[in-house]
């Protein structure tokens, strides 16, 4: 791997909650770090549908394994207080099913 890409960080936050982040693929350059997928929009109120992500979490899998990813919603919150509960909810639920966390 090219040194260019050989960055001194623990952790990847990324967003990748619409089409316009682009797919996966830039996650085949990262080599040891974790990497937090910004699955969840926080731009609207709408919760995700939770098979889509598990889906997209699996699709990421390709790249990393299951062990060095971790899910979030992406940064900020332009919604109301109620509705990001049931996005952080959301997640919850999603990494307990994804990871296996009690």
């Amino acid at each position: 791997m090219n040194s260019l890409f050989q960055v001194p960080v623990d952790a990847f936050f990324l967003e990748f909650d619409s089409d316009r982040n682009g797919g996966f693929e830039p996650l085949a350059a990262i080599q040891h770090q974790q990497v937090v997928l910004g699955l969840i929009t926080t731009k609207t109120g709408e919760l995700e549908n939770k098979e889509t992500i598990i889906k997209r979490i699996q699709e990421a899998t390709t790249y990393i394994p299951l062990e060095r990813l971790c899910l979030s919603t992406q940064c900020g919150f332009a919604s109301t207080e109620d509705e990001q509960w049931q996005k952080i909810q959301l997640v919850n639920e999603i990494a307990r099913e994804v990871w296996g966390v009690a």
